[in-house]
């Protein structure tokens, strides 16, 4: 039988003759490896592309913030019959609208799941349109407590006074500049949402709607404006029996509730005397 024995291995004669040179390369290869394993992803997450610039305002600071605290003060407070809304999902549904989207290329189907979340019934007869009369209409409705405006209600409520877009290059708003319905392009997502709320909002009007008109201006209805475009030829006539208008000067109108309040406000002219 063969005598097999296990010798030591010389020190001088090692089984891996790695030499200290390798060693190091080795080293050195590794720590780059790892450096570059590392360090890839984090460029990724650090670079961005610039975004567009636009001629508008950028998207309003604490959008989203604001956004989901107006709906919580809207339907616990100010309508609790609402308060089975899920702001949560109407917040998400609002801001996947235009996020990481061409601001210039909006559509209101962007908006359609947003719209679906926030259906609201308004009382017939109780439907407030307004042009030009914003600060006045808004005025009556709070002191009146029982026309709506669109500002009114929980959509219309959540957006007041805000401005929002995003970009195709970044799952970021854009807060430094919006395009402008004007200069840059009137599909955008502002304008569109807008468009979006008023159509609907006269398609659900009912019974004796109102609108509050700027008589103290040349142009009182103005075909331009969201009224004139979109709400006057939304509205349904198998369901609007009738629409008044109250065309409002200065101080003075025919609707003398909407008079009272401009009073109140300014005393001053003549046209107040015979109600003070």
């Amino acid at each position: 039988m063969a005598n097999h024995r296990c010798g030591s291995v010389s020190e001088e004669e090692p089984c891996c003759d790695i030499s200290k040179k390798t060693k190091i390369c080795l080293c050195v290869f590794f720590g780059l490896l790892v450096a570059v394993i590392i360090a890839v992803p984090v460029g990724i997450l650090m670079w961005r592309h610039p975004l567009q610039e636009w001629k508008g305002k950028g998207t309003t600071a604490h959008f989203y913030e604001i956004l989901l605290g107006r709906c919580y003060t809207y339907t616990q407070i100010v309508r609790p019959e609402l308060g089975h809304k899920d702001c949560q999902k109407i917040g998400k549904a609002f801001t996947t609208a235009f996020l990481s989207k061409d601001p210039c290329s909006s559509t209101e189907q962007d908006y359609q799941p947003l719209l679906e979340l926030t259906a609201q019934t308004v009382p017939c007869n109780k439907t407030l349109f307004w042009s030009k009369s914003s600060q006045l209409a808004h005025d009556y409705t709070r002191v009146q407590g029982d026309l709506f405006t669109l500002e009114d209600t929980l959509l219309g409520y959540m957006a007041d006074g805000l401005k929002w877009c995003g970009d195709p290059r970044s799952s970021e708003m854009n807060y430094q500049s919006c395009p402008d319905w004007r200069e840059d392009c009137s599909n955008n997502s502002f304008s569109v949402f807008w468009n979006a709320v008023s159509k609907r909002f006269a398609e659900d009007a009912c019974g004796v709607v109102h609108v509050v008109l700027n008589g103290s201006i040349s142009n009182t209805f103005d075909e331009r404006s969201t009224f004139g475009r979109v709400e006057v030829f939304n509205l349904r006539p198998e369901k609007v029996h009738q629409l008044q208008a109250w065309v409002m000067h200065d101080v003075g109108g025919v609707h003398r509730p909407i008079r009272l309040l401009q009073c109140v406000k300014n005393p001053e002219p003549s046209s107040c005397r015979f109600y003070v």
